[in-house]
């Protein structure tokens, strides 16, 4: 185990490409629930307790891209939630915690260090810095209450089948990867990890579905190993075919591994429900390959940073304090802060999954599927 693991944790971790909606051809999906870390969190954090090595998140030059300005999110604009809502032809997701009352188009339950393992299993053997006590658990528990408070179903109540959850897409985001770097200084290894986030992801969709989910997407790891920050820390040797870090990688797609296997799993004890797999790695993978052909020239290096060659990093003076400044030209880069990525990558994953063959079955296939059966 790392130091990279303990410093990611610290870290993290409007419709141009719509659909055409007609009478015959109309809106499928008319809310989208969504769930996750930092790489799908929409302003969750600035919210909650707890993330005080979050808020340079707030500040200047997030958001610089898109927004002009910072709204919580981790990235210079959007994120792939985000385009996911803009291909559905609905508003920007708003997050939890800002929500007042019962919001017309879904969501946002994401928030950035939520782990797939309860908070109070780190705490319990001294292996938390407290920097986010939230969990994939927590964000069922506000999903129940937001439910509770807005659409009239109860949390314990299994059979609920309110239209509100039968025709919203529920899209959860990447989780997990703070769940290994709290290992650090510890005995436990990244299979207890695994086995122990597995299974609190597999009772947290189990829910989703028990509750009347129709449609479902589960986003896999990233490459982590990839990301400026782990790049800084590692040892030269530790590196793959592409140049990333090799035992974060393998790390990750281990984890992706189990996931699959739960991903089938559940498809086949609730095969009336749509449940798909996106494929996070392979699209990773792909960019870094042929980074020109997506016009980044910039793989390793992170756009904001204060840090030296090759990477921008100095891991203590993240983007967002005074002694960092972002590139002229974010476009070209995959990784913003070192943590996160810039909003051209997220762009880029997102047409992957939405419009390629990386998601399974296809998002079209969901799309079409919510369209003729309802």
């Amino acid at each position: 185990m790392t130091m990279i693991n303990i410093i990611v944790t610290i870290m993290i971790f409007y419709f141009p490409f719509s659909i055409a909606i007609t009478k015959t051809n109309p809106l499928p999906f008319k809310k989208i629930y969504a769930f996750g870390d930092s790489f799908t969190d929409t302003g969750n954090t600035r919210s909650v307790p707890g993330q005080g090595g979050f808020l340079h998140g707030s500040n200047p030059p997030y958001g610089m891209t898109f927004f002009h300005h910072p709204t919580n999110r981790y990235s210079d604009g959007r994120l792939v939630i985000d385009f996911v809502a803009q291909s559905l032809s609905l508003p920007y997701l708003p997050p939890y915690k800002y929500v007042k009352g019962k919001s017309p188009n879904g969501v946002n339950f994401a928030v950035a260090g939520s782990t797939a393992i309860d908070h109070e299993f780190f705490v319990k053997n001294n292996l938390t810095l407290d920097v986010t006590p939230q969990s994939i658990q927590t964000q069922l528990l506000w999903f129940d209450k937001y439910l509770e408070e807005n659409v009239g179903c109860k949390a314990h109540d299994v059979k609920c089948r309110v239209a509100d959850i039968e025709n919203s897409l529920f899209w959860v985001g990447e989780i997990g990867a703070n769940d290994y770097a709290y290992t650090f200084g510890s005995t436990l290894s990244s299979d207890t990890i695994r086995k122990l986030a597995i299974s609190s992801y597999t009772q947290f969709l189990t829910t989703l579905l028990k509750k009347g989910a129709k449609y479902v997407v589960v986003q896999g790891f990233p490459m982590t190993g990839c990301l400026s920050l782990a790049m800084t820390l590692s040892a030269e040797n530790d590196r793959d075919n592409i140049g990333c870090v090799k035992s974060e990688n393998n790390q990750s797609y281990t984890h992706n591994l189990a996931i699959l296997n739960l991903v089938t799993s559940l498809r086949r004890q609730f095969p009336q429900a749509v449940i798909a797999y996106a494929d996070y790695w392979t699209a990773y993978q792909t960019v870094m390959q042929s980074p020109a052909k997506f016009g980044i020239n910039k793989s390793f290096k992170a756009c904001c940073g204060a840090g030296d060659e090759p990477y921008n990093v100095d891991v203590f003076s993240f983007c967002g304090t005074p002694s960092t400044k972002a590139c002229q030209n974010p476009s070209q880069y995959v990784n913003w802060d070192g943590v996160h990525l810039t909003e051209a990558m997220y762009k880029v994953v997102s047409d992957m999954f939405l419009k390629g063959s990386l998601m399974n079955p296809r998002f079209s296939y969901l799309l079409d599927r919510k369209l003729h059966q309802g």
